[in-house]
C-alpha cells in the first residue's frame, strides 16, 4: 500500500468484537484475569491498553520500526529514553535543539553525571571530530528547532555506529510523511505527537519507535516502569490525526512555501530559513533526504527584538502561542518562549537571536498567510 493508504489502514484493523472501523476508546484502568497472570494480553492501564496498542502499532509501521511506544508527552518519551543511558555515559547532541530537550539533558548532566556535548551536525566533519571519542548516544533533530538546519541522517548514523553509539532522531518536524530515519540507519525515532501527528492542537503526547525488537522490549519495560503513558482518549485523537497526515503535510508545505517566498528579499528581513528555498544552505540535502519541506519557517528580522515584537503584534491570522504542527497557523518567539531555558550566551552562539521568529504554517489559504506576514512587516 502507498503511504496515504497506510495512514488509514496499516496496523488499524476493524475492531474484531464489534466491527468498528475506528479503534474503540478503552477507558478501563484494569482488566479481568481468569486466574493469576492469565489474561487476554492486558492487565493494568499503565502497562498496556488496546487503544494505545493500535496507535503504537500504526506509528511503528509508518516509521518502519519493530516496536512503537506511546507516551504522555514528547518529553515523557525523552525522559524514558534517557533512563536507558547509565550515569556517566556520553551523549553527542545536535546544537540547535528544542529548548525542553536542552533543559532535560542539562538536568541529567547535573544530577546524574551524563556527559553531554552539543555539536553542529549540519557539518558531518564536526560530528566526526566529536565522535573521535566514543559516545553512547547520538541525538539529533532534522530539521532542527528553530533554525531548520538539516542533518545528513544516513551519514550521522554511520558515524554514530562506528563510535559505538545508539542513534536517535527526533522526527517531529518532518514526520514519516516526509522522511523515515530508520530507513536511513537510525536506531530510534522520537516524536512529539502533540505536533503534526496529532495535528489539531488538542492533545499532548509523545512516541518512540525502535528499530530492533529486542531493544524495543527493553523500552517497553521502561515505559511501564516510568509510567509516562497517554490516556486512551489521547491515543484515539492521535490516531484520528494520523489519518489525515498526508494531506495535511502537503497543505502545510504549500503554506510554508508561500510564507517563505513572501518574506524573502524584504528589507526588514535579515534571513529566511526554509529548506524548500534554494537559498537554504542544505536545500540539496533536503531534496535528497525528504519527500517535502515541511510547514515550519523561521525568519530573522533586521531590527532585532523590537522588530520581532512589532511583527508579532501585527499578525492577524497567525496566533502567538507555544507549540506547532496544528491545522491553525502559530507564531513563536523562541528566545523568550520555547528556548528561554537555553542560556542567552549559548542560544545566541547557535544563532537563536532576539530577532528570530518561528512560524508554524497551518492549512489556511496560503495567500492569506502570505498577506498576513507582509502586512505585519509593514507594521500591521
Amino acid at each position: 500500500m502507498r503511504f496515504d493508504t497506510r495512514l488509514l489502514h496499516d496496523g488499524q484493523p476493524a475492531d474484531p468484537l464489534t466491527g468498528a472501523v475506528n479503534a474503540p476508546i478503552y477507558l478501563s484502568s484494569t482488566f479481568r484475569q481468569s486466574a493469576p497472570n492469565r489474561n487476554r494480553g492486558y492487565v493494568y492501564g499503565r502497562s498496556g491498553n488496546p487503544t494505545r496498542t493500535v496507535l503504537e502499532t500504526a506509528i511503528a509501521r509508518l516509521e518502519g520500526g519493530a516496536t512503537g511506544l506511546a507516551f504522555a508527552s514528547g518529553l515523557g518519551a525523552l525522559t524514558t529514553l534517557l533512563e536507558s543511558v547509565p550515569s556517566g555515559q556520553r551523549v553527542v547532541c545536535v546544537d540547535d535543539v528544542y529548548g525542553g530537550t536542552y533543559r532535560l539533558l542539562e538536568h541529567h548532566r547535573r544530577q546524574f553525571g551524563l556527559r553531554v556535548e552539543f555539536v553542529d551536525m549540519s557539518d558531518l566533519g564536526r560530528l566526526r571530530s566529536a565522535l573521535a571519542t566514543p559516545a553512547d548516544l547520538v541525538y539529533l533533530e532534522s530539521p532542527t528547532n528553530p533554525l531548520l538546519k538539516l542533518v545528513d541522517i544516513a551519514g550521522a548514523a554511520r558515524l554514530g555506529h562506528a563510535a559505538g553509539a545508539v542513534v536517535v532522531v527526533d522526527n517531529t518536524f518532518a514526520t514519516p510523511a516526509l522522511q523515515r530515519p530508520i530507513e536511513r540507519g537510525a536506531d530510534i525515532v522520537l516524536h512529539s505527537t502533540t505536533k503534526y501527528l496529532g495535528g489539531h492542537s488538542d492533545i499532548i503526547g509523545g512516541a518512540l519507535v525502535v528499530k530492533d525488537s529486542r531493544r524495543g522490549e527493553q523500552f517497553r519495560w521502561l515505559q511501564n516502569a516510568v509510567g509516562a503513558v497517554p490516556s486512551p482518549f489521547d491515543c484515539y485523537l492521535a490516531l484520528r490525526g494520523i489519518h489525515t497526515l498526508g494531506v495535511r503535510m502537503r497543505a502545510h508545505g504549500e503554506s510554508a512555501r508561500a510564507v517563505a517566498e513572501a518574506l524573502s528579499g524584504r528589507p526588514q528581513v535579515s534571513r529566511v530559513l526554509y529548506p524548500g528555498l534554494r537559498s537554504h544552505p542544505q536545500h540539496a540535502l533536503a531534496r535528497r533526504q525528504m519527500d517535502g519541506y515541511g510547514g515550519m519557517v523561521s525568519v530573522e528580522l533586521a531590527g532585532g527584538r523590537r522588530a520581532a515584537l512589532r511583527f508579532l503584534k501585527g499578525l492577524r491570522v497567525f496566533t502567538l502561542a507555544e507549540s506547532l504542527g496544528g491545522v491553525e497557523s502559530l507564531v513563536d518567539h523562541p528566545a523568550s518562549m520555547t528556548h528561554a531555558s537555553v542560556p542567552r550566551k549559548e542560544r545566541e552562539a547557535h544563532g537563536v537571536t532576539d530577532g528570530l521568529v518561528r512560524l508554524s504554517c497551518g492549512i489556511e489559504d496560503p495567500a492569506d498567510l502570505a498577506e498576513d506576514v507582509v502586512r505585519a512587516l509593514r507594521g500591521g
